[in-house]
């Protein structure tokens, strides 16, 4: 699917590559869920996988407020440059462990709910046009949300797949 342009497509992708990784959970048996993945990735299980997205919905709705009141978010998190990623996704790991999937798919979801309620409060222009918001720097708010929507479940689907196999 190509990189979102408009606010449709944004709209679109996201739906479609949120409900496409939720289809393969939820085809998955539920044995298979819990399962560990084979070594090698920082993130375990589904449940990983799924706390992660959702814990960057979090990230991305604290870059959106303090944003959108005038200041400069701390990106991606307090503590952590952009090339600190790893490290920071290694403590994200770190907070959801101990809790059950169904938990973090109920947290998931509401969290894609309210992602998807703030594009639709946005026009066309406040979400693709570039520098329109200062905290946002170079690129459009657009960028960040297709970042953490359709681009990152896509990235949540392959890692699930390829734990299949």
């Amino acid at each position: 699917m190509p990189k979102p342009t408009n606010k449709s497509e944004l709209v679109q992708a996201a739906n479609t590559n949120f409900h496409k990784l939720v289809d393969q959970v939820n085809g998955m048996p539920l044995k298979d869920q819990e399962n560990s993945f084979p070594e090698g990735s920082l993130n375990r299980n589904v449940r990983d996988v799924l706390a992660h997205l959702h814990h960057w919905h979090l990230m991305l709705f604290e870059w959106y407020q303090i944003g959108m009141a005038g200041e400069k978010p701390e990106m991606p998190a307090k503590g952590y440059t952009w090339k600190m990623t790893k490290e920071l996704n290694q403590v994200i790991n770190a907070k959801y462990m101990t809790i059950p999937l169904a938990e973090v798919k109920e947290m998931l979801n509401a969290s894609f709910t309210k992602i998807m309620d703030l594009i639709e409060k946005h026009s066309e222009e406040e979400l693709f046009e570039k520098k329109r918001y200062a905290w946002t720097g170079s690129t459009s708010l657009g960028a960040y949300l297709i970042s953490n929507t359709s681009s990152h479940y896509d990235w949540g689907f392959k890692i699930i797949k390829k734990s299949l196999k």
